[in-house]
């Protein structure tokens, strides 16, 4: 399908559809799920960032396996609002991903995402370095997916 804005997102989906959250980043690839009513989103599983054409094999599979029917992939913007390096490359994999992947496809300013959720494992969690290393990524995936949740709640619900 496409790379679309929030109106159009949500005006694609219908009632019950799986949303998937992804946090890109430059080694692995945090992968999240909602729920089919769409108020939560669960952290699922961290996948190891490769060529694009792997990561769309790995993808494919978890849309397919999870019956996924639309995507958000966190859009990393500088604090000034900007686009930098990491947000271009995650446009351009968005770009790619909806050549090989029928489903709508909407970017979500991420910004803070990470560091949110890293204080949120030190500080709730308790979790050593090591194991948040583990779980950041797929719990940064939720947090983006949980704002996208909320939006289409208040803006569309």
């Amino acid at each position: 399908m496409a790379v679309v804005e929030l109106a159009e997102f949500a005006a694609a989906l219908k009632q019950y559809d799986r949303l998937m959250g992804l946090d890109l980043g430059t080694k692995t690839i945090g992968v999240a799920l909602s729920d089919v009513m769409r108020m939560v989103a669960t952290p699922l599983e961290t996948l190891p960032k490769s060529k694009f054409s792997k990561d769309v094999i790995n993808l494919k599979a978890i849309i397919n396996k999870e019956e996924v029917n639309a995507l958000v992939l966190g859009l990393p913007r500088e604090m000034d609002g900007t686009l930098g390096k990491r947000a271009q490359a995650t446009k351009a994999f968005a770009s790619n991903l909806a050549r090989e992947i029928d489903l709508p496809i909407l970017l979500w300013d991420e910004r803070l995402s990470t560091v949110a959720v890293e204080r949120m494992l030190i500080d709730e969690a308790d979790m050593t370095r090591k194991r948040r290393s583990e779980v950041v990524d797929r719990a940064a995936a939720a947090f983006i997916l949980q704002g996208v949740l909320d939006a289409l709640g208040h803006q569309y619900g």
